[in-house]
Order: structure tokens, then C-alpha cells, then sequence
């Protein structure tokens, strides 16, 4: 390989590395630090992966901003008294909360909420995740649900704080691998759009 050839290798790898940093950086700058009042939907979807969210989504639900309630991906061996006992679920809880047990990722939280919606008739969900997966997230859910209007409401887990990324190794690690996997949903979706809908839940690698 003669030098030119190697310089122009190295500059397309450098512009690939400061591209990717540059990347990350605009990513983690756009994730919400806070939870910010939404408005009415048909049913509201949360996503498991955490208390803090299951909790946040009983909270709406039982101010009545949905109809309905769906916890996608929810392990197969709870019930359904576990998960109201774990978020302290109101009177509405009994009637009007359904459990997803298909869901292993989210590209399967999406394919799961969205026959939940078609069954319903639903046309407008507020998701529930945390912030820093909900980027990734709305794409998945606007990828099969192209018609259903999507409301974000992201919660801050204890555990990754997006603003002290540069600090904190574990925040670091787990904002790295989200950021990848938002990277990975951005270029599937964009390149066969809607491509993945006919898959059965739970196909896809990456985890919630």
C-alpha cells in the first residue's frame, strides 16, 4: 500500500472517529433532564427496565391521560398483582391495565404496543421510558406505527444521568451502547422503512 493510499485511509477513519464523537455529543445534549407535563392520549405505553418508569406511567394513568395502560415486555413469571403491588396501582389499575409479555427489546415494545393500539383503536400513546432511551425508542414506535401520534414523557433513572457523561464511567458505558443502538435503528429504519414490522416480537439482539 503506498503512503498516499494510507494518509487517505487515515483521514477517512479520523473523519469517521470525530464524526461519531461529534454524534454522541449532539445525542446526549438533546436528552431531557426532566419529566414536563403532557397532554391527553388514548392509552399510554411503558416500557420496562425500571421502577421509576412503571411508576411515572401509573401516575398519568391514574390521572386519567389515557384510557389505557400497557407495560410491554413485562418477564413472563410476574403477574400482574406483582406489578400493581411494585407501583402502588390505583382503582384503575384492575380494569384498565394490560400486561405485555412477548416483548424481549424494543423493536418488540413496539410491535407489541402496536397491535395493543390497532385492538383498541388507538390513534395517540404517550411512552413511557427513560430519557435516554427514548430516542431510540420514538423510532422504533413511529417505524410501526406510522400513523399513531406519539407522545414522549422520559424519566430520569438514578442510575444514568446524561449530564454527567463525561464523569461517570457507568453513565458513559450506557449512553455508548445507546447511542449505538440509536444509531443502528436510525440506519434500519431509514433504509427499509417499516421493512421489520412483519416479525414476531422478540427477534431483534438488543436489549431495552
Amino acid at each position: 500500500m503506498t503512503g498516499s493510499r494510507i494518509r487517505t485511509w487515515l483521514t477517512v477513519a479520523l473523519v469517521l472517529v470525530v464524526a461519531y464523537a461529534f454524534g454522541f455529543v449532539v445525542f446526549v445534549s438533546r436528552i431531557p433532564s426532566e419529566m414536563k407535563p403532557i397532554g391527553h392520549a388514548d392509552g399510554i405505553v411503558a416500557l420496562t427496565g425500571g421502577d421509576v418508569r412503571l411508576m411515572a406511567a401509573e401516575s398519568l394513568f391514574e390521572g386519567k391521560v389515557g384510557k389505557r395502560l400497557l407495560i410491554s415486555g413485562v418477564h413472563p413469571g410476574t403477574t400482574k398483582s406483582a406489578i400493581r403491588k411494585l407501583v402502588n396501582g390505583g382503582p384503575r389499575f384492575d380494569c384498565c391495565a394490560d400486561m405485555g409479555f412477548q416483548a424481549t427489546n424494543t423493536r418488540g415494545n413496539a410491535l407489541e404496543a402496536g397491535d395493543w393500539a390497532r385492538e383498541h383503536d388507538y390513534h395517540s400513546l404517550v411512552i413511557v421510558t427513560a430519557n435516554y432511551h427514548m430516542p431510540r425508542s420514538l423510532i422504533e414506535f413511529a417505524d410501526v406505527m406510522p400513523n399513531v401520534k406519539l407522545l414522549p414523557y422520559p424519566v430520569q433513572q438514578a442510575d444514568v444521568d446524561p449530564q454527567a457523561w463525561w464523569s461517570n464511567g457507568h453513565a458513559f458505558r450506557m449512553l455508548q451502547s445507546e447511542y449505538i443502538k440509536y444509531l443502528g435503528s436510525l440506519f434500519v429504519t431509514t433504509i427499509f422503512p417499516h421493512g421489520l414490522s412483519a416479525h414476531r416480537h422478540g427477534q431483534a439482539q438488543d436489549n431495552s
